[in-house]
């Protein structure tokens, strides 16, 4: 699933960043890398999508969330 597709209040884990290169490092200059645990804080009628990853929360496009696959947290 892609991160559009999350549910608010729930963890992810990162599976997969399908990005361009750019976007990809600009990415992982913000901490968001395959494997990175996220949680889904809203999600936008605009598109965007309010995440917390490591402390910190961030704003993400429609476009950009839905080049990043996820997948649930099960155990946490």
């Amino acid at each position: 699933m892609t991160l559009l597709d999350t549910q608010k209040g729930k963890w992810y884990h990162v599976k997969k960043i399908l990005e361009k290169e750019n976007i990809q490092r600009r990415l992982e200059a913000l901490g968001i890398l395959e494997g990175t645990r996220i949680e889904v804080l809203n999600q936008k009628k605009s598109g965007s999508t309010i995440i917390r990853v490591r402390g910190t929360r961030w704003a993400l496009g429609r476009d950009i969330a839905r080049g990043i696959e996820v997948e649930d947290c099960e155990n946490e």
